[in-house]
């Protein structure tokens, strides 16, 4: 009896130790890829749902997915070869291309169609306008940055000066926006998801507006690498933007309660309950596009939200700075 279960025992271990092979095999096949992303948001559901999901494994990638805060640090990032591929608003690429890079940044797909930040103010309003704003003190976000600018395209399309209508504090930190806040900063903050809703929730302040709503389409947040690795790495570009593009098909196909339950552990600290709310949120707000597919009318506009802003004299060509061959229209 003793020998029949040692001898079962040990058909288990060379079946595990052959599990265990196989499986460090079909890793070791895997193409490793790292993606900066520009912060840690729900307003990215897809990407995280095609991570959760395998789609990057399906596709016979191994993508390591990290924080670097700031588009111009992503944009860094990449240009140094730390990371093979960006994810930050379409600005970036702009900016580096205007400045004489010769392997610049090219966009090769989008996710995001419109800023994901809300306006959240501290009084309450029944009807709200954004003539509500003159006079009061707004806490914005990075001068140059995409949620700042189109911000502030917003007002000037509904007849209001930013500089001499209103206050924009652009000196806080985007991680200390919603502390500035709490603490007694501003009549009116932008911010993204989670923080709106926990004030929101908390009694500090209400969501009047949806600046994605008023901005407009643009490729909001999207992915960019550099022309060579693009160029020398056709079949992996390829790849990742075929599983973002799962992600995103899940996402337009299933409940915002199934989702919330896909990204629960992308983001620990915040509840199912409010995961729903935030992904109906953005879903609301048409927040994402349906494909990875670039217009040269929404690349251009958002040249239009820089140049409105100051930041940009002469538009980037769409031929140059983004390649549709990998997504479907």
């Amino acid at each position: 009896m003793k020998k029949i279960i040692i001898s079962i025992a040990c058909v288990l271990i060379i079946i595990i130790l052959g599990v265990i092979s196989t499986l460090n095999k079909d890793q070791s096949n895997l193409t490793k890829v790292k993606v900066a992303e520009v912060t840690h948001s729900i307003f990215y559901t897809p990407q995280y749902v095609a991570h959760a999901l395998g789609y990057f494994e399906e596709e016979g990638l191994d993508v390591e997915i990290m924080l670097v805060s700031g588009a111009d640090k992503v944009s860094a990032a990449v240009l140094s070869g730390d990371v093979h591929i960006g994810f930050c608003g379409s600005e970036a690429t702009i900016y580096i291309y205007n400045q004489g890079e010769k392997d610049y940044l090219v966009t090769f797909a989008g996710l995001t169609k419109r800023d994901g930040s809300f306006l959240v103010s501290r009084q309450k309003y029944d009807n709200f306008t954004l003539n509500d704003l003159k006079g009061k003190y707004v806490i914005g976000g990075r001068k140059g940055g995409m949620p700042e600018m189109t911000f502030e395209y917003t007002l000037k399309e509904n007849g209001i000066d930013p500089k001499t209508d209103l206050n924009i504090d652009t000196s806080i930190a985007f991680a200390s926006m919603a502390g500035a806040f709490i603490g007694g900063t501003g009549d009116f903050v932008t911010l993204f998801e989670p923080q709106a809703l926990q004030i929101e929730s908390q009694g500090l302040g209400y969501v009047v507006a949806s600046i994605g709503e008023l901005g407009g389409v643009v490729p909001y947040t999207a992915y960019n690498a550099k022309k060579s690795y693009i160029e020398n790495n056709p079949e992996v570009i390829e790849r990742f933007t075929k599983a973002i593009q799962k992600g995103l098909d899940y996402v337009f196909n299933h409940s915002d309660e199934e989702i919330a339950d896909i990204i629960t552990s992308y983001f620990p600290d915040t509840s199912k309950n409010d995961l729903t709310k935030i992904v109906k949120r953005y879903r609301d707000n048409d927040s994402w596009y349906k494909t990875t597919y670039i217009t040269e009318n929404d690349f251009n506009h958002i040249q239009e939200i820089m140049k409105s802003a100051g930041e940009l004299d002469t538009f980037a060509p769409y031929d140059n700075l983004v390649t549709n061959k990998y997504n479907k229209k």
